[in-house]
């Protein structure tokens, strides 16, 4: 999964997306000016490989690519905030986002969105902060359970991150090297309840470049421990494990970006993300050579959004009921 460097692809991004390893394309703010151009960008990634998937981080709040021409999510903090004084109305508040989320995107060409965050709100981490619904992992589970019901209302698939949790930790994984210090007990018992609660029900998981020193020396996302004895094993994960962007100074402890590659698939990542950093695209397609597991193909493929869930283009989508009723409430958490 790489990016382009702005509005239009380039005859050389051309070329890079035709090879046999570029899985998908992930959009950034520098990708957007207006929905029209946002609409040609996506046709013109499908012309060059129909198969990719067009991917981006848009959760609502600080996280959001797409604003401009886009409704305005809340972060999620404010859902959890809505729960103390009406629990089933935050739930449906959350389910009307991740609807919202989903049908403006889809009408834009774009398949997937790195979200919901399921990461804890410790009120620690500099990263995290109001992107979290909550502290309590039950309460949490659910505000995300109905977000991922509104994003499967028009056939998106959830991707939830930062597994097994990167709400406790103050540092950046952007920036620095977060180390979590606590006891597998400790995380098992809060942290990684959402996403054993919510595993069969997410498309795709991302772990958190954070190393649990006391539990294994590697970051999550390049630790077998945790993505297969765990994610995998424990809590019976059969969806796409996706690296975080192999950029990030947290990723840096294994090595190149040759090597970053590998140690996040060798320890069961399906897909890995190399993200503003072109360089490193062509580095690692020209020196990588993995074996491609069907199994990882198979989960792949089943991320795309199903057809015929949601209008395909904004005008219709701007008359479409369902979707005029959800974005009024959407609206009204602003």
């Amino acid at each position: 999964m790489l990016d382009v460097a702005a509005y239009e692809v380039t005859s050389e991004e051309r070329e890079i997306l035709q090879h046999p390893l570029v899985g998908g394309v992930i959009l950034f703010a520098r990708n957007y000016a207006e929905p029209e151009q946002l609409r040609a960008l996506t046709t013109a990634i499908r012309a060059a490989r129909p198969e990719l998937l067009i991917s981006v981080d848009h959760e609502g709040g600080r996280v959001q690519r797409f604003r401009d021409g886009f409704t305005r999510l809340p972060a999620m903090r404010r859902l959890g905030e809505g729960w103390s004084a009406d629990p089933e109305a935050a739930k449906q508040q959350a389910r009307h986002a991740g609807f919202v989320l989903a049908a403006e995107l889809r009408a834009h060409g774009v398949d997937l969105s790195y979200a919901p965050v399921l990461d804890l709100d410790y009120g620690v981490s500099s990263v995290i902060g109001d992107r979290a619904f909550h502290r309590d992992p039950l309460v949490a589970t659910e505000l995300a359970r109905a977000v991922v019901a509104g994003l499967a209302d028009v056939g998106m698939r959830a991707v939830g991150k930062h597994f097994p949790g990167h709400g406790a930790v103050e540092a950046d994984s952007h920036v620095a090297i977060p180390v979590d210090l606590r006891s597998f007990d400790e995380v098992w018992k809060d942290d990684v309840q959402p996403f054993r609660l919510l595993a069969g029900e997410l498309g795709g998981v991302m772990p958190a470049h954070v190393i649990f020193k006391n539990i294994e020396p590697r970051p999550a996302g390049f630790s077998a421990f945790w993505l297969q004895e765990i994610l995998r094993g424990k809590l019976g994960f059969e969806g796409v494990i996706f690296s975080d962007d192999l950029t990030m100074e947290g990723a840096s402890v294994a090595g190149g970006i040759v090597a970053r590659a590998e140690a996040a698939h060798s320890a069961g990542c399906d897909m890995v993300l190399v993200c503003n950093r072109p360089d490193f695209a062509v580095e690692l397609l020209d020196g990588w050579q993995p074996a491609v597991s069907a199994d990882s193909s198979k989960r792949i493929a089943a991320l795309r959004p199903r057809p015929g869930t949601a209008p395909a283009d904004p005008a219709t989508l701007a008359g479409w009921a369902p979707y005029r009723t959800a974005r009024e409430s959407v609206l009204a958490l602003a």
